[in-house]
């Protein structure tokens, strides 16, 4: 019986070559696409599951104000909360970034840029496997270090490295372990030292500065809730109620003026896709990308599925009279059922085989796509593709199956078959909903490459073409204000002011694009504003065409400008609620600070975000702004401007920082970064478009050659008739311009709602307006049109006497 199926498949094959091809090549690329989802999916999911702890560790998550979260806490805090939460097991503190910096071993120089500064219990949260050395023993004093198995092996080789000593930060550490870093994790760092301890206890009374990452285990995760009730009462009393009275006021007063913290928790497992925080210390992943490309995906494979059963039913007519014959030799309805089910499962398996040929092709580029380094290993998600294969067999095998065991023995050896309505509603049914799919995706990339657009064209505020962007390590975090450390700024200032070609040079505490790295509170009369610090050298604004609305910029002319004096943004002007705010006086950090000027805003972080209140300062009117000073900004002669940076390189190499390699780029594709994340899911939108419409185009193909052949007859005589090709190819192709307008219409609403829920991460959106829709529907009824008039106009062209020679 077996081989009877597979000789009967195999002619069908030779006889049906086309629609064979279409079958496979539609479900291959519905697969493929399914295992691409699958593949970002388990990546995604797998950050820190390996972690014992995962669901008892917690980050401590502080909600500023009604819409902004800080992953990083104050120094008092941890301690604060194992004394009085008897769910408390620890807590340990860490840097809320990797440092970059150079690790030296006798006369060998590795630079690393992923050193993390945690507590000695890091292991304890984080238990990655130790290949020297153990978890116990991995950091106990501030002066060990452990490293990861590749940073070891840069440094000594094959030597075994426990015992060693380097130097890093002019620091002499000994290597305490080394462990292996092959875990996905918020904390992948290449080595770990105990340089937070230190900044802990000089800042442990400072309540109000969040600057550490705190992690807390606990007994038991239900005591999540218990905990937070602790962290709350502990914020109110050191505090709210404690900045209330240094204000003279009540603790409710206060409140109400300038709001308070509020802590909650974020077990380590949730922390990668969940987190209410702008990230901890690995990127944060993105939620609704995953579930976008997963959605999408599986509505990609029911398209191909769809597009199948079409095609299927469509063959089925030239199978008619095959069934017929054998059901009147005694084949039974489930016989028939079961040998269809088998041939789907032979393409099924086919269309996996090839999906993965095209995922192994293709992986490279997706994995540029997502900067992931994904691997397809069958053994990640086997079970998920053995789930596919009998999911598409069930879905694709089981209605044409069916549809043709149920065909009537009689009528098909009568010849009656064609006018049979058996099965029409419901393929149909499957012709809108590809037409619905296809529409959802034409409007859909239409209006997220209109949204892209408006970031590309919007006005930021700034300008940033030919200007470069030099990383500047202020080495082991020397200050700026210290006379001697600022004279080394200015010398390098100087040198870089005489390379031929440059025209400005500023020193900035940021990177457009990435925001700020400082937020600070600010009080004027009864307004609290959250600040973010833009500490900037003479001259930065002006360079980068930032527009002063009020007042001045400031400058070297002044003396109060390095003691006293700031600028604030029009964000913040309108928090203020104040017409004049030139002279007034407010306070910042505790300190006096005098406004001067009102700069216009511009984006500092990603174009879709709210522009944020800033505050600007020249270095030297905070002492430790100078830990922020990590980069200066050029102007060139865009003419000599290559050579230009040749020599900018050479005098940093030689005189600069002759250990750290010279990094720089230009303002404006670094900032384009910012947002890429938004332009790749303009691209992936307008990939999954042409696919979608390339199988849903299969599909139409298939059910207009099946629908047509099916009238044959009814051509040949109307032919006969006298029924000109015009005519005939519109009684053809109405019925499917009927379907495509349903299909549009059934799109509209999902299509509106989706996509506008996506614009929701914008602060600065297009409105959805009628054009999308309109080009949408064009789009869908001309290509209907092209697909179906061709098919119906080789139709009109048949031979008659084929088609009536038995009448």
């Amino acid at each position: 019986m077996l081989k009877n199926w597979i000789n009967i498949f195999i002619y069908h094959i030779k006889n049906n070559k086309l629609f064979t091809a279409l079958n496979v090549l539609g479900l291959s690329i519905g697969i493929a696409g399914l295992i691409f989802a699958i593949l970002y999916w388990n990546d995604e999911q797998s950050y820190d599951q390996w972690n014992p702890s995962k669901d008892n560790i917690f980050l401590v998550a502080n909600q500023m104000d009604a819409t902004t979260y800080w992953a990083s806490s104050s120094a008092p805090i941890g301690s604060a909360i194992k004394e009085v939460s008897y769910e408390v097991v620890s807590y340990c503190y860490l840097n809320g970034y990797y440092n970059n910096d150079i690790i030296r071993f006798n006369n060998k120089k590795v630079q690393s840029d992923r050193i993390m500064a945690a507590q000695k219990n890091f292991f304890d949260y984080f238990p990655y496997q130790f290949i020297e050395g153990s978890v116990k023993n991995a950091l106990p004093d501030l002066n060990s270090i452990c490293l990861s198995q590749d940073l070891a092996v840069q440094l000594f080789g094959n030597q075994p490295a426990l015992g060693k000593q380097i130097v890093l930060q002019g620091k002499n550490l000994i290597v305490r372990g080394v462990y292996k870093l092959d875990k996905k994790s918020i904390c992948n760092p290449s080595c770990v030292v105990n340089f937070i301890d230190a900044r802990i206890n000089e800042t442990i009374q400072q309540w109000g500065n969040f600057q550490f990452v705190l992690l807390l285990k606990l007994k038991n995760p239900n005591g999540k809730q218990e905990v937070i009730q602790n962290l709350e009462k502990i914020y109110f009393e050191n505090m709210t109620a404690r900045f209330a009275k240094d204000q003279g006021i009540k603790p409710e007063e206060f409140i109400k003026k300038y709001g308070q913290v509020k802590p909650g928790l974020e077990s380590l497992s949730s922390i990668r896709l969940h987190t209410k925080t702008g990230g901890v210390i690995e990127a944060n992943g993105n939620l609704q990308f995953l579930l976008i490309m997963v959605g999408l995906s599986v509505l990609i494979l029911i398209l191909s599925i769809v597009n199948y059963v079409n095609s299927a039913t469509a063959n089925a007519v030239k199978r008619a009279k095959e069934v017929g014959v054998r059901k009147i030799i005694g084949a039974s309805k489930f016989s028939i059922i079961q040998q269809f089910i088998f041939e789907t499962a032979i393409i099924s398996l086919f269309s996996i085989l090839i999906a993965l040929v095209i995922v192994e092709i293709s992986l490279p580029y997706y994995n540029a796509f997502l900067d992931k380094s994904l691997v397809l290993q069958s053994s990640q998600f086997f079970l998920q593709l053995v789930a596919i294969f009998l999911i598409t067999v069930l879905l694709a095998g089981i209605f044409p199956a069916v549809y043709v065991a149920n065909f009537e023995s009689l009528k098909v050896l009568k010849g009656n078959f064609g006018r049979s309505k058996s099965g029409i509603w419901l393929r149909n049914g499957m012709l809108v909903f590809q037409f619905a799919v296809a529409a959802f995706f034409i409007v859909g990339s239409y209006i997220v490459y209109e949204q892209i657009e408006l970031m590309n064209s919007k006005d930021l505020g700034f300008s940033g073409k030919q200007i470069l962007n030099i990383s500047y390590r202020n080495i082991y975090g020397e200050a700026i204000t210290d006379k001697n450390q600022f004279a080394k700024y200015n010398s390098i200032k100087n040198q870089l002011q005489h390379v031929r070609g440059v025209q400005q040079v500023a020193g900035g505490g940021f990177v457009f694009g990435n925001g700020v790295k400082s937020v600070i509170s600010y009080h004027y009369k009864d307004r609290n504003i959250d600040g973010n610090n833009v500490p900037i050298d003479f001259g930065l604004l002006e360079m980068m065409k930032i527009k002063i609305v009020k007042g001045r910029y400031l400058s070297s002319k002044f003396a109060q400008d390095t003691v006293t004096s700031m600028l604030i943004n029009e964000t913040a002007l309108k928090l203020l609620n104040e017409k004049d705010p030139i002279g007034k006086k407010l306070n910042w950090n505790g300190q006096d600070a005098i406004i001067v000027g009102v700069v216009k805003d511009f984006n500092i972080g990603n174009p879709g975000d709210a522009i944020p209140p800033m505050s600007f300062f020249h270095f030297k009117t905070v002492p430790w702004f100078s830990g922020l000073l990590n980069n200066i900004y050029i102007t060139a002669d865009p003419e000599t401007m290559q050579q230009t940076i040749a020599d900018i390189e050479n005098l940093w190499t030689k005189k600069v920082d002759t250990e750290y390699p010279f990094s720089y780029d230009f303002v404006d594709k670094e900032y384009k970064k910012s947002y890429s994340s938004y332009v790749k899911q303009k691209n992936l939108f307008s990939l999954l478009n042409i696919i979608v419409i390339t199988i849903a185009l299969f599909g139409l193909f298939a059910l207009a050659s099946y629908s047509i052949e099916r009238r044959m007859k009814e051509i040949a005589i109307r032919k006969t008739l006298g029924a000109e090709t015009n005519v005939l190819l519109k009684e053809l192709c109405k019925q499917y311009i009927f379907f495509s307008i349903i299909g549009f219409l059934i799109a509209l609403f999902p299509a509106y709602f989706l996509l506008n829920k996506w614009l929701e991460n914008f602060a600065y959106r297009i409105t959805i307006s009628v054009y999308p829709f309109l080009v949408g529907f064009i789009a869908l009824l001309s290509l209907t049109l092209l697909v179906v008039l061709t098919r119906a106009y080789q139709a009109t062209k048949v031979d008659i006497l084929k088609y009536l020679k038995y009448e």
